[in-house]
């Protein structure tokens, strides 16, 4: 429609050039010729022609216009059955391509949504594996650090207690073997021949004098 518009405002301007040309040529002429040449330049071929195409054009015109208001639904009342019929037709085809075209479109869309969606849950899953990445990572140097930090306390346990545990170890041995705590009672009993020796009951013939003198 928009191109018969475009051709009939075309041929309109152009014949307008022509009137306009024709005019300047007779005001340029003598009167003599005014009227020979305004007749002749009337009835040429060309000037018919033009005018042929713009009648036509004119009618395409029209009948674009009644066809855009019989499919707006508008002017329908001099339409027949079989007319109606046809506009039918022409509405349901019409119909099916816009139908066709939205289908398109929205499959288009949706494949592109479940592209954007993949993308998506892909970075998704690269995330979670940086994540549990680091969390190993914490997990591990927590570890160390607890490792790091009972060694230091079990050296320095170690290190200023070495006479400690000596000392600890020779009461031990003390303990296991008695004997070795009552040798230096023996020793400084042999070495000391004034003291007074034990009885089987315990009592020294000196205590049994001061008890018998009491």
């Amino acid at each position: 429609m928009k191109a018969v518009i475009d051709r009939y405002a075309k041929a309109k301007e152009e014949q307008l050039g022509v009137n306009n040309a024709t005019s300047e040529i007779m005001k340029k002429k003598c009167p003599q010729n005014k009227q020979l040449h305004s007749k002749s330049s009337i009835h040429t071929p060309k000037h018919k022609l033009w005018q042929r195409e713009a009648a036509s054009l004119r009618q395409q015109l029209h009948n674009l216009q009644e066809s855009h208001k019989q499919l707006m639904g508008e002017e329908l009342s001099g339409l027949g059955v079989r007319d109606l019929q046809s506009l039918e037709n022409r509405l349901e085809m019409n119909l099916r391509n816009v139908r066709t075209r939205k289908d398109y479109l929205l499959k288009s869309e949706i494949e592109e949504l479940h592209r954007k969606g993949g993308l998506i849950h892909q970075e998704n899953m690269e995330l979670c594996r940086r994540v549990n990445i680091m969390s190993q990572q914490k997990i591990e140097l927590h570890r160390k650090l607890q490792a790091s930090e009972q060694r230091g306390i079990v050296d320095a346990n170690k290190s200023p207690g070495t006479s400690y545990s000596f000392g600890v170890a020779q009461d031990a041995d003390v303990l296991a073997n008695p004997e070795l705590s009552q040798s230096p009672h023996k020793e400084g009993a042999q070495r000391e021949p004034g003291a007074p020796e034990l009885g089987i009951n315990g009592v020294t013939d000196w205590s049994r004098g001061s008890l018998v003198h009491m």
